[in-house]
């Protein structure tokens, strides 16, 4: 099934993202650490204690054979955190009393993956030395958090913003009875080549030729490489009308990039950046597409750099999703490019509409 958003659906959308913030917050999460012994890469490289951090909103509730059946799996993207969909834009639309996850109803999982946030990464002292982790690394991490950690077997929703977009396409095909719902968030289940890998390469080789680099062994961050990693980042994200909107004169634009590149700089490793960077190398889920059996609503953003429509890559592979249904929102000064996801008022209608069709 496959359909755009158009018309009334913007319009509803464009209003909620003028209302949302006099909504009440969502509540803090609870931060945790599971640790697993003797992780296994697909490299064949091992940890001997591999640490997931994280966080919590609400509580499991069991049905009377003693099983979870209101946990809500939520995958963040390369560079990100667990935490993220704390923002505003995502959980004051979602998370808040009477929202669609509202943590009075759901169990609410938000994981950092291998290399990010407080997860295990190369930053911690291994640096180039740390295993070569891969998605399907990631993936086999996070099931093991949810099944042996926190002994859920049946995930009501596993939603996924890029890097978790990816990753919720390898779930519902490892794991096609652990998903009740899947709601994949600005990606494709391709190959990661063309343009989307290319502008990753170049952010890799952009650290490596620093002359400080040092073979990922630098006394300080490598910040000629880093910096021109960063601007690719920044422009892979970002969408035309909106920054045109946002940044309508030299001036404006001159004084953004002085503010945000020094503050995205400072938050940076170049070992993690490039790990978290190449672990899409083995991705591709195109092959088993059939094996997903769960309800999935998957939204793409016809303004997304990283996935563009042009390619009509999802309009191809929406086909063999029997039980999809493929949302592609047009591009407006109210979406934000690859980063669309993260506004949950443009899709939260979509999100509603696939718990209902999955109870």
């Amino acid at each position: 099934m496959m359909r755009k958003i158009w018309g009334r659906a913007l319009v509803g959308a464009m209003a909620a993202l003028a209302t949302f913030g006099s909504a009440a917050a969502a509540p803090e999460p609870i931060a945790h650490d599971y640790v697993i012994r003797d992780f296994l890469f697909q490299t064949g490289e091992r940890l001997p204690e591999l640490k997931l951090r994280y966080y919590t909103l609400g509580s499991p509730r069991l049905d009377t054979s003693g099983k979870v059946t209101n946990a809500v799996l939520i995958l963040h993207g390369t560079g990100g955190s667990g935490r993220q969909f704390l923002s505003p834009q995502f959980a004051d639309v979602l998370f808040a009393p009477g929202g669609p996850l509202d943590p009075a109803t759901h169990y609410i999982i938000l994981p950092d993956g291998i290399g990010h946030g407080g997860s295990s990464k190369p930053s911690d002292g291994l640096r180039q030395a740390f295993p070569k982790y891969d998605y399907a690394d990631m993936v086999a991490a996070q099931h093991e958090l949810v099944t042996k950690g926190l002994k859920v077997e049946r995930l009501r929703l596993l939603m996924g913003t890029p890097m978790g977009c990816m990753h919720g396409f390898m779930w519902a095909e490892a794991w096609p009875e652990a998903l009740q719902a899947v709601m994949p968030l600005a990606c494709l289940p391709v190959e990661i080549a063309g343009r989307n890998r290319l502008w990753r390469k170049m952010a890799i080789d952009a650290i490596k030729a620093d002359p400080t680099w040092n073979g990922g062994d630098y006394a300080a961050q490598p910040a000629q490489g880093l910096r021109t990693a960063q601007d690719l980042l920044i422009l892979a994200g970002a969408a035309p009308l909106p920054m045109q909107i946002q940044l309508p004169t030299r001036r404006a634009v001159d004084d953004w990039i002085a503010t945000e590149l020094p503050r995205r700089m400072g938050a940076a490793d170049a070992n993690d950046m490039i790990y978290q960077l190449d672990a899409s190398r083995t991705y591709d889920p195109s092959k088993d597409l059939e094996a997903i059996t769960a309800p999935m609503t998957w939204v793409n953003s016809a303004d997304d750099f990283i996935n563009p429509p042009d390619l009509r890559i999802a309009e191809r592979e929406a086909k063999r999703l029997k039980t999809t249904r493929y949302v592609l929102i047009p591009a407006s000064p109210q979406t934000r490019g690859h980063g669309t996801h993260t506004w949950a008022a443009l899709w939260k209608d979509e999100l509603a509409a696939l718990l209902k069709r999955s109870e």
